[in-house]
């Protein structure tokens, strides 16, 4: 009875102050929240457009930046590292200058330089996917050197010990300077360091190229009829490699991991026997990573280079024999509200 009592005397209390009403209430948060962004501007500097992670990120990113009313642009360098750096200069010295500048960094130097000055000139800089040697608001992406190892790991189940084969392995890595090649190669090495009988035959750089790939492990398969796997960096250039194999006759019989955007080809690859280990880079939470930061930035408003922080993100190895409905996606349905 006592309770009831409190319950009555609360619904009087909540009436007479008008908290209680048949219509409800506007929350106080969702204006201010919404103005926040009005008038705000993001750009993105990718390697190039027209792949199935940049196209993901930026179909995502312009789902939230039309939500939410700020204006996203792109600055397509089109794999040209010198316009890549022009494009970011050219920001740096807008007038209204972008708030946030997210960078797809070609390599470790090129542009961690130019993210320095952004952040000087009072521009918040995110990295995406491969990071830099220079700490900024926010690096979303993969863990590389863990990666490495869940590459290694695959070849150790493919190719180590018990698996009756020669042991026999090669790398494709990207450029030699890419945060994805020089961080990666490391975790590879962390893993090979503790199986002495894989042999690592060949490690050269495809340059994120598939013909390149292809002419590399051509020549390979050819020095080496018992190669039992190919570690490969992108599974855009490691297609190339795949077809070396069928075209040699080894399709089925080298194994192939490499790392994915994860959207549906990725999955395909894996059915069609191209690949036998595929890590997905998780394109959709890398975005959400990014729209979360940009969020927190233009709502918190610290001041630029006064915050770093990374955020790694989940990584899923997809084979043959674990593949299931769902762990691709289809790149349409990102652009989907």
């Amino acid at each position: 009875m006592k309770s009831r009592a409190w319950l009555v005397v609360l619904s009087a209390l909540l009436f007479l102050t008008g908290w209680a009403r048949a219509d409800g209430l506007d929350d106080p948060h969702r204006a201010p929240y919404y103005n926040t962004f009005k008038g705000k501007k993001v750009a993105f500097v990718p390697l190039s457009m027209g792949f199935d992670l940049t196209d993901g990120w930026a179909a995502l990113w312009k789902r939230q930046a039309d939500t939410l009313g700020y204006t996203f642009t792109i600055r397509d360098p089109n794999w040209n590292t010198q316009a890549g750096a022009q494009a970011i200069e050219s920001l740096i010295n807008e007038n209204p200058k972008p708030d946030i500048i997210i960078i797809q960094n070609p390599d470790i130097q090129s542009y961690a330089r130019l993210a320095k000055r952004a952040q000087q000139a009072g521009i918040y800089v995110l990295q995406i996917n491969m990071n830099s040697a220079a700490d900024t608001e926010a690096y979303a992406g993969p863990d590389w050197v863990a990666l490495g190892e869940d590459l290694g790991n695959a070849m150790v189940r493919r190719c180590g010990k018990g698996s009756g084969k020669s042991g026999k392995i090669a790398v494709l890595q990207g450029p030699l300077t890419a945060a994805a090649s020089v961080f990666q190669i490391r975790g590879v090495m962390n893993v090979l360091a503790k199986h002495p009988e894989l042999k690592l035959v060949s490690n050269q750089a495809a340059e994120w190229d598939a013909s390149k790939a292809h002419a590399i492990a051509q020549t390979v398969l050819q020095q080496n009829r018992d190669l039992c796997g190919f570690i490969g960096f992108w599974d855009g250039q490691d297609i190339g490699a795949a077809a070396a194999a069928r075209e040699a006759g080894m399709s089925g019989k080298v194994a192939i991991a490499t790392s994915a955007g994860g959207v549906q080809t990725s999955c395909d690859n894996i059915a069609k026997g191209n690949f036998t280990d595929v890590v997905s880079l998780d394109v959709r939470g890398e975005a959400r990573d990014i729209n979360t930061m940009i969020s927190f930035l233009l709502q918190a408003k610290p001041k630029p280079g006064t915050l770093s922080s990374n955020l790694y993100i989940h990584r899923h190895m997809i084979t043959p024999e674990n593949m299931k409905p769902g762990d691709c996606y289809m790149q349409a349905d990102l652009s989907k509200p």
